[in-house]
């Protein structure tokens, strides 16, 4: 006989509960992307034309990729942990990407130009905006074409996380997206020594400023996990 008691009854609508709160989550990032996609489109004027092998073009490509992966990783520790804290920022770090990464979309649909092009970090190879190769601590990238973008988890670690529960999740998670963060401001300042295009600057020089911030918080958090 089913058992009927409220208990069961709570026992089963936890989960359904917790699935449409991802599917919310989801579909909020979504139009968030949409809404920056448009964004992006309306707000490149309309003499800025980036080639397809521009720092610009580069790193929009680039930073896409970046962004929704911290997105996935953000998605995937809310289900895995109830703490409060760590599902705020999670949340917070999820819709302001998702909506970069819309944006970042919408300047190579307004510039013309494919979302696929050279091989990944070929752009932070190039020469800085006033043509040296050199900046005053040495050269200007390590990266070459192909390498994997800073700071980006492997599947490997991706699938450790989803592994986890509660506070062991927290941290991880953490500590991958403390690299992650690191690695996106790297990529940040990269192409503020390599553009001028407003768009591309504002943009770049506000992931700076947030994520450096984020990256100190998320130390603290750590700090109080350990």
């Amino acid at each position: 006989m089913a058992d009927t008691s409220p208990e069961a009854g709570a026992a089963v609508s936890a989960p359904r509960r917790g699935g449409r709160l991802l599917a919310a989550l989801l579909v909020a990032a979504l139009v968030l992307a949409v809404g920056a996609f448009a964004i992006g489109r309306f707000s490149v004027p309309s003499s800025a034309t980036p080639s397809t092998t521009s720092a610009d073009a580069g790193f929009a490509r680039d930073m896409q990729v970046h962004h929704l992966q911290a997105v996935e990783m953000s998605m995937t520790v809310r289900d895995l942990t109830d703490d409060p804290d760590v599902r705020l920022l999670a949340y917070d770090i999820a819709t302001s990407q998702a909506q970069q990464a819309g944006q970042m979309y919408g300047w190579l649909a307004t510039w013309g130009l494919p979302q696929f092009g050279e091989p990944a970090m070929t752009w932070m190879s190039r020469p800085l905006l006033d043509g040296s190769e050199h900046g005053h601590d040495g050269p200007t990238s390590t990266h070459k074409p192909g390498d994997p973008m800073p700071g980006l988890a492997t599947d490997e670690q991706l699938a450790e996380l989803a592994s986890l529960t509660g506070v062991e999740a927290e941290r991880y998670y953490l500590e991958l997206m403390i690299a992650h963060h690191k690695g996106g401001v790297e990529m940040a300042e990269a192409v503020l020594a390599r553009t001028d295009t407003p768009v591309v600057v504002d943009l770049a020089s506000s992931i700076v400023k947030a994520q450096t911030s984020e990256i100190e918080l998320m130390e603290s958090m750590l700090a109080e996990r350990q």
